[in-house]
């Protein structure tokens, strides 16, 4: 926050001109690399789906009114927390839309 030069108040102090702070490594942690995209990509075509991803796409293909919600609360609890829960919907909805592109394409 920049200084105004006054003795008193929430911008008090000397005028200084702000300096950018090169990012710190700590911010980039948790982030996605290539190679483990990669990685994972291999490891989901090669051994497919596990059965309760099956299950919930399963559900996606059924759909119904209440169908994202019924999904949310299958994952949560095979999962444990809502933020893995809405990722992993997220996922298998991806995964779904991708078979449906391969199979209109190969149609």
């Amino acid at each position: 926050m920049a200084r105004n030069g006054i003795a008193k108040g929430a911008n008090s102090g000397f005028v200084t001109e702000q300096r950018e702070r090169a990012a710190r490594p700590s911010r980039s942690k948790g982030k996605l690399g290539k190679r483990t995209a990669l990685c994972r990509e291999i490891a989901r075509e090669v051994a497919g789906l596990s059965p309760y991803e099956r299950r919930i796409l399963d559900m996606i293909k059924t759909g119904g009114s209440a169908a994202d919600k019924r999904i949310y609360k299958f994952a949560k609890r095979r999962l444990g927390s809502h933020k893995r829960a809405v990722a992993k919907r997220e996922d298998i909805k991806a995964v779904n839309s991708k078979m449906r592109a391969k199979q209109a394409g190969a149609n």
